[in-house]
């Protein structure tokens, strides 16, 4: 290919892709490949990440990847991953113990244990996370109380992205964006929480050195080139966790909420302060340290297209991998409303804003004449209800009104979604021609590490968005909808304490 690009190793919990990205934010090439944990040699219950596997996997995408554009193309590379999870590593970045899955519950078992030192409040006002099992927090104390010697033999921890850009580098650093995810930073300042940290009775000293999104890690050592195909002495420029790239890159502006949208939904502000409020944290908010400093990303985490794969599979098993053209057409052809089919999206009940009405998902107004068309559209409109509920507390929380809402991610592409979104929450929605937005992110990361951008707007301000906009239609008859639906979210919540 002519002109320069970067490489991004984007690594998801069920999808490795390497993708080749331009300047102007195209994909010139990219390749993938499925992730899952696996189980515990010993413990078959437990789940870990097999790095060796996750590496090896990479290394054959960006071969791959690196031969179609040419290694002369590639400027750069980073490394983007989930939040969460990590391994303690020795001096020369072996494992002391294997990176815990946040899939794998063992941790559980240490919740009880911290809670009797810090109360939930406390800690959302420090780190600006909720109490969820896998944070990385409990996972650092679950290895001080049951396996000792691995952090006794560590020189530090790395987080996932660490992980992977020391495979690529051989030098150690950790980064706020995922740092953000441990529930051990004192969010306020950028920083670690000596309380926290103290609390696993551990120091600031045990991590490695912060480094910004868009710093230099190191470089390609020729060991890391000749698995990879990327020529040595690359830069080897710093990300971190997903969400954060996504919610940069998706370019929305001021009074515009971002909603990332895949398998999980994430809707998100960016805002220029920390506010751990009450209502934030009744409502089930997360704060995350944004790419840039000096901002912050409250957000609200809801499943999405998870459920609406549950339902093609049951009512569209003629339908193959990605398509979804048959579905959209016969949801599009039912009148707002479904028919008086309810669908509410609560399968995952202790998350999102369904979590405090205490329901499980639920299919409501079914009748012998109901049609596919009428559940998926249902289905649709039960997400977006969620999404409006979701937006609604967002607005309470931080005490500010949403004006429009950019939404990125693979969701993005359904437009039937996008125009169900917009009348739900009387709201534009705006999609952008990037619907890869954690890739996006990353590779103006990259860009900026290597100095073709001095700042991330002006990257942004750089890129041809090619916009799309939904606006609100039907707005009465939408409005009469989640009246219906939030009426028997309440009655459905007292029916369950009763």
């Amino acid at each position: 290919m002519s002109g320069d690009a970067v490489l991004v190793f984007d690594c998801g919990s069920t999808n490795l892709r390497v993708a080749a990205v331009t300047e102007e934010g195209g994909i010139a090439a990219q390749a993938s490949v499925s992730n899952s944990p696996v189980p515990q040699p010993g413990h078959e219950e437990w789940l870990i990440w097999d790095l060796e596997e996750i590496w090896s996997k990479l290394c054959t995408l960006s071969r791959r990847v690196v031969e179609q554009v040419g290694p002369a193309s590639i400027k750069a590379v980073t490394v983007t991953t989930w939040g969460a999870d990590g391994a303690p590593v020795r001096r020369d970045g072996t494992l002391t113990y294997p990176a815990i899955s946040w899939q794998c519950t063992r941790t559980r078992s240490v919740v009880g244990e911290l809670l009797k030192l810090i109360e939930p409040r406390e800690i959302f006002r420090i780190t600006g996370y909720q109490i969820i099992y896998f944070n990385t927090l409990f996972k650092l104390l679950w290895l001080r109380r049951h396996e000792p010697k691995a952090i006794d033999e560590a020189y530090t921890w790395l987080m996932m992205p660490g992980l992977i850009a020391y495979r690529l580098c051989e030098e150690f650093h950790i980064d706020p964006t995922s740092a953000s995810t441990m529930m051990a930073m004192d969010l306020a300042k950028r920083d670690w929480s000596a309380e926290m940290l103290g609390l696993v009775g551990l120091d600031p000293s045990f991590f490695p050195d912060w480094k910004e999104p868009g710093e230099l890690a190191g470089y390609v050592t020729a060991k890391a080139s000749k698995h990879t195909g990327i020529p040595e002495g690359t830069p080897v420029v710093v990300s971190g966790h997903d969400t954060q790239f996504a919610i940069m890159a998706a370019g929305a502006g001021a009074r515009e909420a971002v909603l990332s949208s895949g398998t999980w939904e994430i809707l998100a502000l960016r805002l220029d302060r920390f506010d751990p409020n009450d209502v934030a944290f009744e409502e089930g908010v997360i704060i995350e340290a944004d790419v840039e400093p000096g901002l912050w990303n409250p957000q609200l985490l809801m499943i999405a297209s998870a459920v609406l794969e549950w339902l093609k599979r049951l009512v569209y098993p003629e339908l193959g991998p990605g398509d979804y053209g048959k579905m959209i057409e016969e949801a599009r052809s039912v009148e707002p409303g479904s028919g008086g089919v309810v669908f509410i999206p609560s399968f995952v009940p202790d998350s999102g804003p369904l979590k405090k009405y205490g329901v499980e998902g639920a299919i409501l107004g079914l009748r012998l004449a109901v049609s596919r068309g009428q559940l998926y559209r249902a289905a649709l409109e039960g997400l977006s209800l969620q999404l409006r509920l979701a937006l609604e507390a967002l607005e309470r929380a931080f005490k500010l009104k949403v004006e429009r809402i950019r939404v990125v991610g693979g969701g993005s592409r359904n437009e039937l979604w996008n125009e169900i979104r917009a009348s739900i929450t009387c709201r534009p929605v705006t999609a952008t021609r990037f619907a890869e937005a954690t890739v996006l992110g990353a590779a103006i990361t990259a860009f900026k590490g290597i100095g073709k951008f001095r700042t991330f707007t002006e990257a942004l301000r750089s890129l041809e968005w090619g916009l799309r906009e939904y606006e609100p239609r039907r707005v009465e008859e939408y409005e009469r909808l989640y009246e219906r639906f939030t009426s028997l979210l309440d009655s459905l919540s007292r029916a369950g304490k009763s």
